[in-house]
């Protein structure tokens, strides 16, 4: 084989298959067929050739002409492509577009990070009465476990800033409930949500407070909650 051809080849280029494709096309409900076909099109229209024929693609598959154009048919009912009105050079023509396949991923890829993070915030909750009875050196009384209940299932906080107002408890020297309920209070009210905010919020709430107690909370590295009542 002549070098130039090799050459030739190598300069076609080559094409871009999003990891989160590869990964879950069988989950979106595609079979390697569809799948394969999606990667042809896919290529054509990177390559400038935005409306393939079932020809062209199945010149590139083990395919026959009519399965191609089955597949086409069902990728369009199954909505992974859709077909488009364009005008170039004052042209009117149709184009695929792979538009839909993107949205089905991402969509597809926000509802896997939405259950991971229920099954963090599920798994953090377990372990909130472990972790306050660790702290506490004690098991939790009959009002405090009724109380951390309530601030998950009725106020809705949390778990991760249940945590990170009990840290702030420990800090500050001020075991009990009511003081970690104020500072929930204060988060919640001044919204907010994670615990990047809720440490700027503290810087910001410190820079009011009076020089002198504002110093020695700045050496103590903690805050009083209780003072903003």
């Amino acid at each position: 084989m002549k070098k130039e051809k090799m050459i030739e080849w190598f300069e076609q280029g080559s094409i871009a298959i999003p990891k989160l494709l590869l990964n879950n096309y069988s989950k979106l409900g595609l079979n390697e067929s569809e799948f394969i076909l999606i990667i042809h099109v896919h290529s054509y229209i990177e390559s400038g050739n935005t409306f393939p024929t079932p020809h062209e693609i199945a010149s590139k598959m083990t395919l026959p002409v009519n399965q191609c154009a089955d597949l086409f048919r069902k990728l369009l009912q199954k909505g992974f492509m859709k077909i488009e009105d364009h005008e170039s050079d004052g042209v009117r023509g149709e184009r695929y577009s792979l538009q839909p396949l993107w949205e089905k991923i991402l969509m597809l890829f926000l509802q896997e990070t939405k259950d991971e993070d229920k099954e963090t915030r599920r798994s953090l909750e377990s372990k909130l009465y472990s972790i306050f009875e660790s702290e506490f050196g004690r098991p939790l009384s009959p009002i405090e476990i009724e109380t951390l209940s309530i601030w998950l299932d009725q106020e809705n906080h949390d778990p991760v800033l249940i945590k990170a107002a009990l840290r702030e408890s420990v800090l500050s020297g001020k075991m009990n409930f009511r003081y970690i309920d104020r500072i929930l209070f204060e988060w919640k009210r001044n919204g907010v949500t994670s615990v990047e905010k809720a440490q700027e919020f503290g810087q910001k709430v410190r820079q009011h407070q009076p020089s002198k107690l504002r110093q020695t909370q700045v050496k103590s590295g903690t805050f009083n909650w209780l003072d903003q009542e």
